[in-house]
């Protein structure tokens, strides 16, 4: 293997893990970016700011246009890490929990290789590095920032811990679920624990609440409609013997599709209302639409596809999994905009990652970072040693 290469992809492993000791929030990746911004400039790569925290770097800027781009995203999550590695966050209460560390990586590992060979691309490369992904649609204001100016197409990737290692997921429509949360207040007549007669028992009426938002999917839609309604927080009470006044419950909700978000929300809404009513508790629904479905466009996920098989096999894309996943993304944004495919590629090799994303215990698997460097340059044009 190449010498060149193999310094590439050390480069990128030594990046994330250098990522991974400093996450950082949505909307606050302020170091974060800076790194890339200088690794970019060392590297001898012009980039430009697109959005407070997003990067846009171009390559081969003589090439032909329209251009491919490629994206990562940055952002980090709040959750406390878990994991005694070496390169354990050392921001308490702050991790890279779902691997945009080693996305970041690998795109920055591309970028050194593809800006090595230059002569050697035909058309314009442009890398997102994209803040915000973790709810805070960092993909639509990238776009409205202009970062898909003079882009043609679009490819992004997320590990994922639940396929076989080098495994691959890139179906030809829906991919992955749009997503959604809801919040839930009731109120009512608070007073002693001994006297429930004389309360209204708001414990009661949000515990049948959420035992009837649990039968929506298969008794008011249909139960093979690929969509999920989960209840996540129940808060209410502040002293064992106190009948509270109010409670709040949230929850999230998966969809493939808006016609079935909207139908869901009016549900939830009707079904929360009318079982408070039944314990003559008020009540107040409100939701928060997030992402819509992240839906690939055919002849962009047969290119991913192909590319992938090429250096991985047909075993490549037996990934044995259910689609789609209902877990969501922004990058749907770009997937709206102008065509292009996600992949979700395995993580889970065996050994030390079997930890789903999200979890404290996670960490990315750096094996990753060639794989998806090799899948990167050949949807380019570029290619790599073998």
């Amino acid at each position: 293997m190449s010498d060149i290469w193999q310094d590439t992809i050390e480069f990128g492993k030594e990046v994330r893990h250098r990522l991974h000791m400093s996450p950082e929030l949505s909307w606050g990746e302020h170091n974060t970016a800076e790194t890339i911004r200088t690794l970019l400039s060392e590297l001898g790569i012009r980039w430009k700011s697109c959005t407070p925290t997003g990067t846009v770097a171009i390559i081969n800027e003589n090439g032909s246009t329209p251009a491919i781009a490629l994206r990562a995203d940055i952002d980090a999550l709040p959750i406390h890490e878990a994991t005694s590695l070496e390169w354990e966050s050392t921001t308490p209460g702050h991790m890279h929990a779902c691997g945009h560390d080693g996305h970041t990586a690998t795109l920055i590992a591309v970028a050194k290789w593809l800006k090595s060979h230059e002569d050697q691309l035909n058309r314009q490369v442009i890398l997102l590095f994209q803040p915000a992904e973790e709810g805070g649609h960092g993909a639509r204001e990238m776009i409205k920032a202009g970062a898909l100016e003079g882009v043609s197409e679009i490819y992004g990737w997320h590990n994922w811990p639940a396929l076989p290692y080098g495994t691959m997921a890139c179906p030809d429509n829906l991919v992955m679920c749009g997503n959604g949360t809801f919040d839930i207040q009731l109120n009512g007549k608070g007073g002693h624990a001994s006297q429930p007669e004389a309360c209204d028992d708001l414990v009661l009426a949000g515990s049948a609440i959420v035992v009837a938002l649990q039968q929506i999917i298969s008794r008011q839609l249909p139960p093979q409609t690929n969509a999920v309604i989960s209840v996540t927080e129940f808060h209410t009470g502040n002293a064992p013997t106190v009948m509270p006044d109010e409670a709040r419950l949230s929850g999230s909700i998966r969809v493939p599709d808006e016609d079935t978000r909207s139908r869901i929300n009016k549900a939830i809404s009707n079904t929360a209302e009318h079982t408070a009513a039944v314990y003559g508790i008020e009540c107040e629904v409100t939701h928060h639409p997030r992402y819509q479905a992240t839906i690939n466009h055919p002849e962009q996920a047969r290119t991913a596809r192909e590319a992938w098989t090429e250096q991985r096999g047909p075993e490549g894309l037996k990934h044995g999994h259910t689609m789609p996943v209902m877990a969501s993304e922004d990058f749907s944004y770009y997937l709206r905009y102008i065509p292009g495919a996600f992949a979700l590629i395995g993580s889970d090799d065996g050994q030390r990652y079997p930890h789903p994303c999200h979890s404290p215990k996670y960490d990315f698997n750096d094996r990753l970072i060639e794989d998806v460097c090799r899948w990167f340059c050949r949807l380019t044009g570029m290619r790599t040693p073998p």
